[in-house]
């Protein structure tokens, strides 16, 4: 290669701070050294990496393609030099706070998987909505979120881990559960149980009805999706839920999923964290691993 792991931590490290000289300090390297290290790697790469605003150096187009490459890079060769002394890349706490969805269905098979490869790592999960999630992650309670949807918060950043997608639900023995196709106008005259107003799962919901349906008679709001599946099992109550939280039940015959061609909702499940939070290494291997998992996962999303 014509390129240094010396040179691609200097460019990590300016991308970090926006300075020669911080960046330099950090690596224990002198600034002359530093920014020759940088110099050279432009030069190798044939494309600048950074330009500068103000006092401090940002990234241009290609810097920002090159850095996450380069933090893998960089994280995979600090993997491979303590592996061989024996020793424990990712040891420590990190609290995460997750959205059911994400909590029931998917975080069990992440943390196993990181057991196994992280035996040192302890994470500390609890489960609210979205709403508590992000305002969690906002006031330092959590390092880590788990979301259903988007976030629009500027103070948060959001990696998108996978996508669902919601389904409209009856029991068998609800009269919709027959029809080949429900009309929106039947949707207004069912009575609906639906998540509490703040869970991602209703956000994502109202947003796809809004300007389609104008008045749902909702009749119960519940924060716990056990709760709302034995009322769909049990009454003559339809519900909208993630695919992941009704597939049992649809495979076994308990539900039907009813088929509203005007209606198909999909969602991101994504992790968020602060933007102005020091580089966690906890949190990149998790997010790591979670998308190694997504991709080999048998589950149809």
């Amino acid at each position: 290669m014509r390129y240094s792991l010396k040179q691609l931590a200097v460019f990590d490290a300016v991308a970090s701070s926006g300075s020669v000289s911080q960046a330099a300090d950090k690596l224990a390297l002198t600034q002359s050294a530093a920014s020759m290290a940088l110099s050279q790697l432009e030069k190798t790469l044939g494309r600048p990496l950074f330009e500068r605003q103000g006092r401090g150096l940002v990234l241009t187009h290609w810097g920002h393609w090159l850095r996450p490459r380069a933090k893998q890079l960089l994280f995979d060769a600090k993997e491979i030099e303590l592996g061989f002394y024996d020793q424990h890349l990712i040891s420590g706490e990190i609290s995460v706070g997750a959205s059911q969805t994400g909590a029931e269905h998917l975080v069990p098979d992440l943390i196993s998987n990181l057991d196994r490869e992280f035996p040192e790592l302890r994470i500390n999960v609890e489960v609210h909505n979205t709403e508590k999630v992000t305002q969690g992650v906002r006031e330092f309670r959590y390092d880590l979120g788990i979301i259903e949807g988007r976030c629009d918060d500027s103070r948060l950043q959001q990696d998108i881990w996978c996508h669902d997608h919601l389904v409209i639900v009856a029991s068998k023995h609800h009269p919709y559960a027959a029809y080949e196709r429900v009309s929106l106008t039947q949707l207004e005259q069912a009575k609906w149980v639906l998540r509490e107003p703040g869970s991602g799962t209703r956000a994502i919901f109202d947003a796809a009805l809004f300007g389609v349906i104008d008045d749902l008679d909702v009749w119960r709001e519940y924060e716990h999706v056990p709760v709302l599946r034995s009322l769909i099992a049990n009454g003559p109550y339809i519900s909208c839920l993630p695919y992941l939280d009704v597939i049992k039940f649809i495979e076994s015959g308990e539900f039907v999923a009813l088929n509203v061609p005007e209606i198909q909702i999909e969602r991101p499940l994504s992790f968020v964290w602060r933007t102005n939070a020091e580089e966690n290494p906890l949190k990149e291997v998790i997010i790591r691993e979670a998308k190694r998992m997504i991709k080999h996962s048998r589950i149809k999303m």
